[in-house]
């Protein structure tokens, strides 16, 4: 007894400084792993993302075509942009026009189709290989075959209505008809990737709360409302988010298939952005826009966050 009482005499104390040095020395091994295995991420992100952020923001105070070295003007760029530019006022309505007409239509038609593809049938997993297919292809690939199918020419949605006595608009040189067009063209490539989200929110929700509404007498509707649609808000919430990015980012369709026309029926932000600095070298102007892009696309999504504790449940 006497030796179990000194062997526990000799070891060290939980407040012994001896005890303290060994978990601050385990935190710092701890931290020094966690930023070596950073340090690459880090890297890249200051040399490919952080450093171009503060370049364009830099150069949108400047005038510089490329060639010559870059002149300061101060604020001229922005206040050339909101007071003396119609085209960027036309640019930023094509653009709010576009985001109108496909995230609605994406979220409704995915959600749809996420609960049509998450039933237990027999060959449902083609079914959703068929969904998901066309946001595997490329936008080029997408644009022109999208290009093809809208001809006034050959193309088949027009031969298909004019089978049903319907007169097809000439879609991509009408200036009314071309922005639906793309916009129908985004649909059809991105509603299989939301698609596949709200079926991982389908999933996580549980069959026992299914049960439970069934017992109170709640029908198929009544559990979409009340279970469904509630439990499934941060998916939505995240697909909404970003969605309406991608939707500020448009440039390959409408560069593929309208070339921003006809007119300027499809020049959105992106688009003048381009031509502002790819075409016209005018590479100030170009970084002022992406600045505004850039603090829109912020201003957005910061309020659908400060909006989300009215809609979102996470439980």
């Amino acid at each position: 007894m006497a030796q179990v009482a000194s062997r526990a005499a000799l070891r060290p104390h939980p407040e012994n400084g001896q005890c303290r040095r060994k978990p601050r020395l385990q935190l710092w091994r701890n931290a020094a792993w966690t930023l070596l295995f950073l340090t690459p991420y880090m890297i890249g992100f200051v040399v490919f993302v952080g450093g171009p952020i503060v370049a364009v923001l830099g150069l949108s105070f400047t005038k510089w075509d490329i060639l010559t070295r870059p002149v300061w003007v101060g604020v001229d760029n922005y206040r050339s942009l909101l007071f003396d530019d119609p085209l960027f006022i036309t640019s930023l309505g094509n653009t709010m026009r576009y985001i109108v007409l496909v995230v609605p239509a994406e979220i409704i038609i995915a959600f749809l189709l996420a609960l049509l593809v998450n039933q237990r049938l027999r060959a449902i997993t083609l079914f959703r290989s068929i969904f998901f297919m066309p946001f595997v292809l490329s936008l080029a690939a997408v644009g022109l075959l999208w290009t093809w199918l809208y001809s006034a020419d050959f193309g088949l949605v027009g031969f298909v209505l004019n089978q049903l006595h319907v007169q097809a608009p000439i879609w991509l040189n009408d200036p009314t008809w071309a922005m639906p067009a793309v916009s129908l063209t985004t649909i059809w490539r991105n509603v299989g990737y939301y698609m596949v989200i709200f079926m991982a929110g389908l999933q996580s929700i549980s069959n026992e709360l299914y049960e439970a509404a069934s017992l109170d007498g709640a029908g198929s509707l009544r559990k979409l409302r009340h279970v469904t649609i509630p439990l499934i808000s941060p998916t939505t919430f995240f697909v909404l988010v970003i969605s309406i990015i991608w939707a500020f980012q448009v440039f390959d369709l409408t560069y593929i298939m309208t070339r921003g026309g006809p007119g300027s029926s499809t020049v959105t932000l992106v688009y003048y952005l381009y031509d502002m600095g790819f075409r016209w070298f005018k590479m100030g102007m170009a970084s002022s826009l992406a600045t505004v892009l850039f603090i829109a696309t912020l201003i957005v999504t910061i309020v659908q966050f400060s909006l989300q504790a009215r809609w979102v449940h996470y439980s």
